[in-house]
């Protein structure tokens, strides 16, 4: 257990040895990523800063503040460069962790920002073809009229 972590095993029933939950898997690895050197994604966690907060320490807090882990999903920092603690973290399925990451790309289009993902998305179109057309034209729509954003009208300018 990393220096200062305070588990308190047994008062839970999430740290059975053998039995781990989900939950208790998903707080020991966050802890261990900001506090362990040895860990092999250290250096994306601790070693750049990110730190988890002493309220976080203690199983307990940690699953009073986050609920069980719904099945299929991961722990994620809602702003990467921000710390493991209430308000900066949620439950977020694979594709969300993906869009999230510090290498995903942010393109602008309308005076929006949105990763390339979620602008074939909002356009219904292939990734391809709105990859192509943002590399091609700048611009997703290359009319810049009226369009839909998640079915609101919106004028390009």
């Amino acid at each position: 257990m990393p220096k200062g972590v305070y588990d308190h095993k047994g008062t839970h029933g999430h740290a059975k040895v053998g039995r781990r939950s989900p939950t208790y898997k998903a707080w020991y690895a966050m802890l261990q990523r900001c506090t362990n050197p040895r860990v092999e994604k250290w250096a994306h966690y601790g070693g750049r800063g990110i730190t988890v907060c002493d309220r976080w320490r203690t199983f307990a807090n940690f699953l009073a503040d986050m609920g069980e882990k719904p099945f299929k999903l991961t722990l994620e920092r809602i702003d990467n460069d921000g710390n493991y603690e209430p308000g900066n973290c949620r439950w977020a399925t694979q594709s969300e962790q993906l869009m999230n990451r510090r290498t995903t790309r942010q393109w602008e289009c309308c005076g929006l920002t949105g990763t390339l993902t979620e602008w074939a998305s909002a356009f219904r179109l292939n990734y391809y073809t709105a990859r192509t057309r943002m590399l091609k034209y700048g611009t997703f729509i290359p009319d810049h009229t009226f369009i839909l954003i998640r079915g609101e009208p919106y004028k390009c300018m």
